[in-house]
This record gives C-alpha cells, structure tokens and sequence, in this order.
C-alpha cells in the first residue's frame, strides 16, 4: 500500500468564493432577547462571520498544519488522510487518535507533541508514543466514501489495516472521545489481537438484556440526565441520523449556515459556561470550520450518522470488550457515567474523572488529557 506525503494547500478559487459567499449572507430574523435559546446567537455568528471574511488568515494556519508529517494512503479501498508524528523516547508506543464530529484531525494538534515528545514538556521519555491522527473517512482530507458504508466496526477494521498493514505496527493503542470512542471500542472489540489497549472519553450504552444485573440507583439516574440531554440536545443527532441528505444542500452551499449549524455544538458542549472563546479563539474555530468548507465534507461527515444507525447491525456489537481499558470523563454530562455501567462492557483498569473540560477534551485540556492517556499505557508498555 503507498503511502504519499500530503501537505495541505487550498487553490486561491476556493478561498475567494467562501469569501464571496460570507459577504453575501442573507440573515434571518431573530427573537428579541432570545440570546442562545433558539439556537445560534446571531450577534456572535456575525462578528465570526465578519472576521471569516475579512480578518481570518487560512494561510498561516495552513502553514500551522503543515508543520506536522502528513500523507495520504489507500486503506481498505478508502483513502485516507492522516498524521504521523514519531516518538522521541527509547521506545515508543504505536497509538492512532481518532476525533469525533463536528471536529476534524485539528483537534488532536495540540496534543500530539504532549504524546510523541514528553520530554520536552515536563514528562518522561519512556512514556512517549509514536502518534498517529487520521481524518475519519469523509472528513477532512480523507475520501468521500460514495459506495462504502462507514460504520464504526469498517472505521476499525480500516484502522487496523492502517497501522497493522500500511505502518507496520503489530501491536498498538486506541484513544477516542464521541466516535473516536466508538471506534477505539470496536478496535478493542473485533482486533484485540493487535491492541495493546484503548482509552476512552465516553462508553458506549451496555446491553441490558435477560439475565444481566439490574440498574443501580446511580445507573438509572444516569439514564434519566441522557434522556434528559437527548430532549434538548439530540435533535441535530436524529437529523443527521435520519434525512443527512436534505440538511447538507444548505450547510454545503452556505458557509454561515454551516458556522451556525457546527459553532452551537462547540459551544453547548465544552466546558466554557457559555463564553465560547473562554474555550476557542476565533481563529481555532474557522480553522476546523474552514476545513470542513473547503473539503466539502460536512454531508460525508454527517452521513457517517446514518450509516451508523442504519447499517451497524452486527450483533458482536455488543460484545464486552476484554482489551485493558481507560476512561476519562469530563465533566459533559452526557458522557458523565458511573463506573458500573462501562463495567458491564468494558475491562476497566483505569477511571479518571476530571474537574475541567469538555467535548473537546484534546484541544480544551490537552494536558490533562496528555498525562491520563500516559498514565494508562505506562504500565501496558513492553518491558522489553
């Protein structure tokens, strides 16, 4: 399988029609007063509107970008899109980060040298990690995937054939937060021959069928705050889940429609108590907006929802996974499980809930973060 450097550069065509189209926004009417309620604070898309066009520099954050050693490769009769960062340490530890949506690869870059070079950053060489980011097919620089249906279990088996096949990693770590978890779940569920472990930001629902324990008081009461969050937070979830195709011809032709549709989710799920640049600077988010415009993958990435939901049926889905497992909860309270319930479909040999952060906990507390992930695989690593 070929493996070809990749260095990002978006034609001047592409930038200067987005800019066309951010100074030709039509805005819509807003409620007097409705602040965040209704949706997306029109006031604030306009100044980040304002700033996509007029102050926003794509260059210098594609020149960021490139910093790191990307390439692009058929996995799978998918090509896919990544980052290869090698560990400086005696001996590093292969691990592929996966992100979730509405994310891109973007989110992992502050983290990746915390991973591959802890040296350099307080920690210790030994606990480096050779890193691999890839894009999530139909996201980013990643393929389209136009015939493929891309499910969590095809995402793994196309992650094992990268790292096993393409890298020539025999044995390797997983972590992932929203998708990137349910991806990581089923590398450790249906590859746990090549996974040294994976760690984790959010479990997956157990099964609860016959014979299984009944819910503890702390389980149900879980339950209810996702019910609870699915009511008020869910609908974008059902939408893409059911109809993606209708959303897409808006957020695909309407750069600030897409700004609305991805910027709420930003906001409502980090840790940011409603300030959204307490979290992200302006520059941050247009960086991963501005990849999902000028790749055109927003229908793609959402359409993963769909195929998720429609296609996932294999009933090894709901396998407990036996490969060494860390958890690391932020304080989303979603994902805010109680150690019981990952137990019933995870080997858990670390749980970790942190005081701060968010949705985005690589690019919110890449610290944090950077030293659980370490902490877990230490004791995982060859002694060898």
């Amino acid at each position: 399988m070929l493996v070809k450097p990749f260095q990002i550069h978006v034609s001047q065509h592409v930038l200067d029609d987005l800019r066309t189209r951010l100074e030709q926004t039509r805005w819509p009417d807003a409620a007097s007063g409705a602040g965040w309620n209704y949706g997306t604070n029109m006031e604030y898309l306009k100044q980040i509107i304002s700033y996509w066009s007029r102050g926003f520099d794509w260059r210098e954050q594609e020149k960021r970008l490139n910093e790191f050693p990307q390439f692009r490769a058929d996995v799978g009769g998918v090509t896919i899109h990544f980052i290869h960062e090698r560990g400086r340490g005696p001996k590093p530890m292969p691990l592929i980060l996966t992100h979730g949506w509405p994310s891109s690869f973007f989110e992992m870059t502050k983290i990746i040298p915390l991973l591959s070079d802890p040296a350099s950053y307080g920690g210790d060489a030994k606990d480096a990690f050779d890193v691999v980011v890839p894009s999530l097919p139909g996201y980013g620089f990643s393929e389209r995937p136009m015939e493929q249906k891309m499910t969590l279990e095809v995402i793994a088996d196309i992650w094992t054939k990268l790292m096993v096949d393409v890298l020539g990693y025999r044995r390797f770590g997983a972590h992932g937060g929203d998708i990137g978890a349910g991806v990581a779940t089923s590398l450790g569920r249906f590859h746990s021959e090549h996974l040294t472990g994976i760690h984790i930001l959010a479990v997956g629902s157990p099964s609860l069928g016959q014979g299984t324990a009944p819910l503890t008081q702390a389980e149900q009461t879980y339950v209810s705050k996702v019910r609870l969050w699915e009511q008020e937070e869910g609908a974008y979830e059902h939408q893409q889940s059911t109809r993606p195709q209708t959303l897409a011809y808006g957020l695909n032709d309407s750069p600030a429609g897409l700004a609305a549709w991805i910027i709420e989710k930003f906001r409502s799920w980090s840790d940011c108590d409603g300030n959204i640049e307490r979290r992200f600077s302006k520059d941050e988010l247009l960086t991963n907006l501005t990849i999902y415009w000028v790749t055109e993958t927003i229908n793609s990435s959402i359409r993963l929802y769909y195929d998720h939901r429609h296609y996932e049926k294999s009933a090894q889905m709901l396998q407990r996974v036996e490969v060494p497992t860390g958890v690391t909860l932020t304080v989303e309270p979603v994902n805010r499980a109680p150690r019981e319930w990952a137990e019933r479909t995870y080997n858990v040999r670390r749980w970790t809930e942190l005081p701060r952060g968010g949705h985005f906990a690589a690019f919110e507390e890449p610290e944090l973060l950077a030293e659980e992930i370490r902490a877990f695989f230490r004791p995982l690593r060859d002694p060898t």
